[in-house]
């Protein structure tokens, strides 16, 4: 049975900014550096810093892990796919869960808003992911019609009698 784990969550952006003023050592413990360069070339980085920390949770559901696995901070982080997409980049115990459970990627979708950063992800096995269609050839297609449709004229144009001359009455 194809499986797709999804997993939302939200966290409050202020609760971020205040827990990254009264610890420092947060952003180092919690973030991967690229994480965090990311976050501070932004015009407000607690709300990307919130998105990811929401992203955590809503990866961790979409995977369906036990609360109780010994899960580090960093084992899930943010990144992007070959096309610039954001996914999830997995190690440790969720990085077994997602093998075990036959997952190819974890897609996520960020956004925020004021006050909070919200986060979605679904966990996509091959079977579940949509199968994408071969690449159309027009030129070829167009082509082949044009064959068909000389074809067809040519066989009407066979089976029409020849014109008559006239006769003289």
């Amino acid at each position: 049975m194809p499986f797709a784990g999804v997993g939302m969550n939200i966290v409050d952006i202020a609760r971020v900014e205040r827990i990254m003023a009264r610890t420092p050592a947060f952003g180092r413990r919690v973030f991967t550096d690229h994480e965090r360069m990311v976050c501070e070339s932004m015009g407000r980085p607690s709300s990307h810093y919130a998105a990811r920390l929401a992203a955590r949770g809503a990866v961790l559901k979409a995977l369906g892990c036990e609360p109780s696995l010994a899960i580090r901070p960093t084992d899930v982080s943010v990144g992007e796919d070959a096309k610039g997409r954001t996914v999830a980049l997995l190690k440790g115990k969720p990085a077994e869960a997602a093998q075990a459970a036959g997952v190819q990627e974890v897609a996520l979708a960020l956004s925020f808003t004021h006050d909070s950063a919200i986060a979605n992800a679904v966990a996509v096995t091959p079977e579940a992911r949509p199968k994408e269609e071969k690449a159309r050839d027009t030129r070829r297609e167009l082509a082949d019609s044009f064959r068909a449709a000389r074809s067809i004229l040519g066989e009407l144009e066979a089976n029409v009698p020849a014109p008559q001359p006239p006769t003289a009455s």
